[in-house]
């Protein structure tokens, strides 16, 4: 059996979800500022529901954004810790792509443009394409991840519904981009239990790194704190 522990703290919600062999138990809180407080006993309650320990995981999962600078940090440290007690390797799943197998989920909608508000009348935007194929996930990137202003941008050649926070600025985006006002989900916010799905491929590729390599990307200042972490294999 397949266990996998995911969390993220990347936007004002706060959740922890638990992959076992096709089974996802989730915990999803909207909990602005409170992230420190909730996500460590969050995952002994869902470990506890589970009737498991550290020692039964494969690999731990996290939003490694972008997102909040704080809250990625958040994420990336409490992983970190608990990855290198319990000598697991961790999975860093984009939350933008998160987003969009969200938005498949509850539409069955393939080509999404996630989107998350970076505040300073800034997004952060990546497009994706999101498949199920033999009961597992796939998520490929069609628009590279970046940070832009909503009125710097051009009008795609793809098809995309829009999905998060960033469509805040629904007034610009839907103007500029061939996405329908009625085809955008504003209101999401990345899920653990969308990381868990995700992860679950890159696991079974050994698509993974080691508990110090667990580090947030911040589009913003991708050169200081995006780094390219060396891959490990599966255990």
């Amino acid at each position: 059996m397949t266990v996998i522990l995911a969390l993220d703290t990347s936007t004002p919600a706060c959740s922890v979800a638990l992959y076992m062999d096709g089974v996802v138990l989730e915990d999803f809180r909207m909990a602005p500022r409170l992230h420190n407080d909730l996500i460590l006993p969050m995952v002994d309650q869902i470990l506890s529901q589970a009737g498991l320990t550290l020692a039964n995981l494969d690999a731990i999962a996290f939003g490694r954004g972008p997102g909040s600078f704080t809250g990625l940090r958040i994420s990336a440290g409490v992983v970190q810790g608990l990855a290198f007690g319990a000598d697991l390797p961790v999975i860093p799943v984009s939350t933008l792509a998160a987003l969009s197998l969200e938005g498949f989920q509850k539409t069955g909608k393939n080509n999404w443009l996630a989107a998350l508000d970076a505040r300073m009348g800034e997004i952060y935007m990546g497009g994706y394409c999101v498949n199920k194929i033999e009961g597992r996930y796939q998520v490929d990137l069609l628009v590279d991840e970046c940070v832009v202003k909503p009125a710097s941008l051009s009008a795609f050649s793809t098809h995309f519904d829009g999905v998060g926070s960033g469509w805040c600025y629904d007034d610009i985006l839907t103007t500029l981009l061939p996405v329908p006002a009625e085809h955008v989900l504003v209101d999401l916010a990345p899920r653990a239990a969308c990381i868990a799905e995700l992860a679950l491929l890159s696991f079974q590729r050994g698509d993974m790194v080691r508990a110090y390599d667990a580090i947030p990307t911040y589009l913003r200042d991708e050169i200081t704190w995006e780094k390219q972490a060396p891959r490990i294999g599966k255990r």
